[in-house]
């Protein structure tokens, strides 16, 4: 403490304190060795203490005021004109209140006002377990505050405290410092701008710029609370966990600093490399690389520009494996459209380095400008941009529609090439009011240029029906086919051109000598009511009709 300093503090207790030895003269020195005093029987430590626990009880019982005693010094004198108020003392100086024990090299004694200033190697001790050491201390008994000044020190088993102003409040027994200061155990090290400490809870208090250091990561913070005997630091205010593995964005929550565990609330963020996990609540395992999403999730892939949601799931950074249910949703951004996928239940599975895998379970929707589909479950292989969708699927792509057994949908660079309808496979055009053009057969291959159809290849049983159109667009009739083998190719979302073999039936019906039961193939059917309409369509549970469910045997193998 520097000596203006010392001074306010000495000039505030002679405003407040009654000259005890105004019958000496002007200056009386007592030049004794080695001098010990005494307290009476009644007032020895352990009756202290005593009444020191009682006051911890309740907060209600007013402090009980006890005298400070001088228990030993080499010199003691007085100085009416420099220190009228005061016992001067010098060498081994060592004073008792109640249960805690204080010493210095020097010192001035204020015992009407029961209250000290102690000069270099200053150590107080409470018990055996707290020992606080500066360079200058004033202690008042009446409130039993300390105000240690430069050089302090407080250590509390394996819990140190460093800074240059610290407070210490005997009665809660908390100590607590206000311009810089730090704390450190056998894990880690915490500065902040404001610090407090309680020996008896072992829980340290943290605000305005806070940084705890850990061997493996760093927190910065604006208010945190730090349990040095379970290592648990709480957070409660803006704070970024820096380390090797990622970077951790909270404001509330909690760190295990010695099992790498976490809960972290309030929309949290851990990014780790490229992915950027999201949610209400996560409870985050450092070492395992796992983090368990509660409400509203999000996984973003920065690299691959998808998006994983749901209002649960987790992500393992160090196998690269996500999960999500609950309002599930997969996002994949690409040639300036988005595909937006829901199902029960998703899955990314990193397969190596470069490539995963993407699973879809039950119900699911998708929708994209260009493309629209469900199915029970799909799977998406990104190193050879194939997308499979099992059970019941339709693709629809403008007033065109495809179905069947299973659906391969090829992708070039995020840009749909060509769907495959394998084993049983149906396609449907809306021409007008109840009239659709058809093709079916055994396999059925249907290629994209840009977002739109361009040809149809059916192979094994095919058979169609077209309508084809005047220059008006009224129709000439309905032209059944049949045939091993079709092509058509398709221009403007219109029939081009139509290749058929190699044996090959044909009947064209006018329009007025159709009856109804002519104008469908078998297992046509227009589901247009199950497509998504728009992204947010997606969510919506639809379920096909018991009649538009054909039992199929799916022999296809995935």
């Amino acid at each position: 403490m520097k000596t203006v300093k010392k001074f306010v503090f000495t000039s505030l207790f002679f405003l407040c304190t009654v000259c005890a030895f105004a019958q000496t003269q002007d200056t009386t020195v007592i030049s004794a060795q080695n001098i010990t005093v005494a307290p009476p029987d009644s007032l020895l430590a352990g009756d202290s203490l005593q009444v020191a626990d009682s006051l911890l009880v309740a907060d209600t019982v007013p402090v009980k005021k006890t005298k400070i005693y001088l228990e030993h010094t080499n010199t003691l004198s007085f100085d009416k004109d420099i220190m009228p108020d005061a016992q001067i003392l010098n060498g081994d100086v060592c004073f008792r209140h109640d249960s805690s024990y204080m010493y210095c090299d020097s010192a001035y004694f204020f015992e009407q006002a029961n209250s000290l200033e102690a000069f270099s190697n200053v150590r107080m001790e409470q018990g055996d377990t707290l020992f606080v050491y500066g360079d200058y201390l004033f202690y008042d008994g009446n409130t039993q505050i300390a105000y240690l000044r430069e050089n302090v020190r407080m250590e509390n088993g394996e819990v140190t405290l460093f800074t240059d102003s610290l407070n210490y409040e005997r009665i809660p027994n908390i100590g607590y410092y206000f311009e810089g200061g730090m704390i450190v155990d056998s894990l880690n090290q915490l500065t902040s701008f404001y610090g407090q400490y309680s020996p008896d809870t072992k829980l340290a208090i943290f605000n305005d710029s806070v940084q705890l250091e850990n061997p493996d990561f760093t927190l910065y913070s604006d208010t945190l609370n730090y349990d040095t005997e379970s290592k648990i630091a709480t957070i409660l205010g803006p704070s970024v966990i820096v380390s090797d593995s990622g970077t951790i964005h909270t404001s509330r929550g909690w760190y295990d600093t010695q099992n790498n565990t976490s809960l972290l609330l309030d929309r949290s963020q851990v990014e780790s490399g490229e992915k950027i996990l999201i949610g209400d609540s996560i409870f985050y395992n450092r070492d395992s690389g796992m983090g368990e999403v509660y409400g509203n999730m999000v996984l973003v892939d920065t690299a691959q520009h998808v998006t994983l949601e749901g209002n649960y799931g987790y992500y393992n950074e160090q196998t690269d494996y996500a999960f999500a249910t609950d309002s599930a949703r997969f996002l994949e951004y690409s040639q300036g459209d988005t595909l937006f996928l829901h199902a029960d239940t998703l899955q990314m599975i990193t397969v190596d380095s470069a490539y995963r895998e993407i699973k879809a379970y039950y119900g699911v929707r998708f929708y994209r400008t260009d493309m629209q589909g469900v199915c029970d479950s799909m799977q998406f292989n990104t190193r050879d941009s194939v997308l499979y969708m099992y059970t019941e699927p339709v693709i629809w792509n403008e007033q065109y529609q495809l179905y069947g057994d299973t659906i391969a949908i090829y992708m070039n660079d995020s840009t749909i090439e060509y769907a495959h309808v394998i084993q049983f496979a149906f396609a449907a055009q809306h021409v007008d009011s109840t009239y659709y053009n058809q093709l079916k057969g055994n396999d059925l291959k249907a290629y994209f240029e840009g977002q739109a159809l361009s040809r149809i290849d059916v192979a094994g049983n095919a058979e169609s029906i077209f309508y084809p159109l005047e220059k008006d667009g009224a129709k000439v009739g309905m032209n059944q086919t049949k045939s091993g083998f079709l092509t058509i190719w398709v221009k403007e979302n219109k029939l081009d051109r139509l290749k058929l073999w190699p044996q090959v039936t044909a009947d064209m019906t006018p329009i007025p000598d159709l009856r109804p039961d002519q104008k469908m193939l078998k297992d046509f059917y227009w589901f247009d009511y199950l497509r998504p309409k728009d992204k947010y369509d997606i969510y919506q549970v639809v379920k096909r009709k018991a009649a538009e469910s054909p039992k199929r045997s799916n022999k296809f193998v995935h």
